[in-house]
């Protein structure tokens, strides 16, 4: 039997070898064929260029040098228009009423496109835009264009005006009515096809190898906490027993303890079985989804066996009762220390940053007058625990209502904002994980609380708004369609982008 698979493998391997030459040998075909059969491309200069430099920053000579030096596909005449103006100027529409005031020959007699043979580059030194725009018979994809416009900026945003506008110019040479067989995608596609069929065999191992990465830690954390669990399960035993029954809190935990024995054979018959798993086994999706149930578990027991002990200890007031007590309070008041970091950016004098500010002033004393009221015995332990959940409570919604502050100061419409609450919850998301075997009275007691809300919304609020401006970056940058009001019905190509 193991013959025959081994067999059987070997013929896979073989057969997946055999398709990937086959792949590259048609990959080298095509472009071959491309190389010998395609006709020459015919290199032409500009016929003709124009330059209405209103923004006074080009120097004709150069720019006259270089374009006369350029090779064009087909006879193009080349126009070059600079002015100075606004970053909120609708440049296409700047351009299209400066062609119908003086040069009408660069639209069509109808008036609904650019002329044909012509190629103009608009530039607004000021403004911080550049503008590309074709005849129909030279017209370029919208994703040519955005390629044009990009050649122009690495220039254009040291001011060096000329050479900007020359970079773009032959780019556009090289862009507009450029033979099928010139197109880099030609190459592109016969290399990515070898590539494909040969890397088919190196990608499937590698996702293999990933799972087993993944299995490996998953297992891993896991047994950390099942290995914890199962070394103080007797302790744990005994501890439950004393948990006092008249206790609200002591009552929760007692009903989330039954079945503890349960589930804990269960995770060891999980463990066994996800250790008998061979390699090959491992790599499998169920294999990782078996492997993320037993850590998932594994994390619940050992917070769980955590909160028994301190509520042993908390409820009846034994002499480890002040370790159990800073157990409850310390992912609060972990929370007042990041509070004045969290309120260092936007915001900082909103109504909501306010509120914060005084609520962890007053929350500090709070707890400092449970711990003392648990000390003297003029506070029950169900009281004391009352209170850090009430505070809790407060902060979670405290720290919403700053979030909508944050988010609307740094956003300028619904989708910036969208955003940047997704990566607001993407970041509590990451801190409950972080923190979800931290098992507490009040954690374990009440798991839809929250978490440790202040260090999740300071993450968020920094990468919310790395993501609000990256997504502003590359929409500026992004190609611009469209005339305007004053356009009308033309529809020429072209668009503009900012730099």
């Amino acid at each position: 039997m193991v013959t025959t698979t081994r067999a059987s493998g070997v013929r896979g391997l073989a057969l997946r070898a055999a398709q990937a030459l086959r792949w590259l040998v048609v990959a080298a075909a095509v472009v071959l064929l491309g190389l010998t059969a395609a006709p020459a491309a015919h290199a032409v200069p500009a016929t003709d260029l124009v330059v209405e430099d209103d923004a006074g920053v080009l120097y004709l000579p150069q720019l006259e040098s270089a374009v006369a030096g350029l090779d064009f596909y087909e006879p193009t005449t080349v126009a070059v228009y600079t002015r100075r103006g606004e970053a909120s100027d609708n440049l296409n529409e700047v351009v299209l009423a400066f062609a119908r005031a003086e040069h009408p020959e660069w639209i069509t007699a109808d008036g609904q496109k650019w002329a044909d043979g012509l190629f103009l580059i608009a530039l607004d030194p000021d403004g911080r835009q550049v503008g590309t725009y074709f005849g129909e018979d030279r017209k370029v994809s919208l994703d040519q264009q955005e390629e044009i416009q990009e050649a122009t900026k690495d220039a254009y945003r040291e001011a060096r005006w000329t050479d900007g506008t020359i970079d773009g110019i032959a780019k556009a040479a090289d862009l507009m009515n450029r033979p099928w067989y010139r197109s880099p995608a030609l190459y592109i596609a016969g290399a990515a096809a070898a590539v494909i069929g040969l890397g088919a065999l190196g990608t499937a191992k590698a996702v293999r190898a990933g799972r087993r990465r993944l299995f490996a830690e998953l297992l891993e954390r896991g047994e950390a906490s099942y290995a914890s669990v199962t070394t103080d399960l007797e302790a744990t035993e005994l501890n439950a027993r004393t948990v006092p029954e008249d206790s609200a809190y002591g009552r929760l935990l007692l009903e989330k303890f039954s079945g503890f024995e349960e589930r804990h054979s269960e995770a060891t018959r999980m463990h066994q079985d996800l250790l008998g798993l061979g390699k090959r086994a491992r790599s499998r999706k169920e294999a990782v989804r078996k492997a993320e149930r037993f850590e998932e578990l594994a994390l619940s027991l050992d917070g769980l066996d955590d909160a028994i002990a301190q509520a042993n200890d908390l409820l009846n007031m034994s002499n480890h009762w002040r370790k159990a007590w800073r157990a409850q309070t310390a992912g609060l008041r972990e929370d007042l220390d990041g509070i004045p970091q969290l309120l260092a950016g936007a915001g900082t004098d909103a109504a909501s940053a306010r509120a914060l500010r005084l609520f962890a002033e007053g929350a500090r004393e709070r707890l400092e007058a449970c711990g003392a009221g648990l000390a003297d015995r003029t506070l029950t332990p169900d009281q004391a625990l009352d209170a850090v959940r009430r505070a809790r409570e407060e902060l979670t919604g405290l720290l919403a209502a700053h979030a909508d502050t944050v988010v609307e100061a740094a956003t300028r419409s619904k989708q910036e904002a969208d955003l940047m609450r997704a990566e607001l919850e993407k970041a509590r998301e990451q801190e409950r994980l972080r923190t979800r075997s931290h098992g507490t009275i009040i954690d374990v007691g009440y798991p839809n609380l929250g978490g440790r809300g202040v260090i999740a919304y300071s993450a968020g609020f920094s990468s919310g708004r790395s993501a609000v401006e990256e997504a502003r970056t590359s929409a500026s940058s992004s190609p611009s369609t469209g005339y305007g009001s004053s356009g009308g019905s033309f529809s020429g190509s072209g668009s503009s982008s900012r730099f």
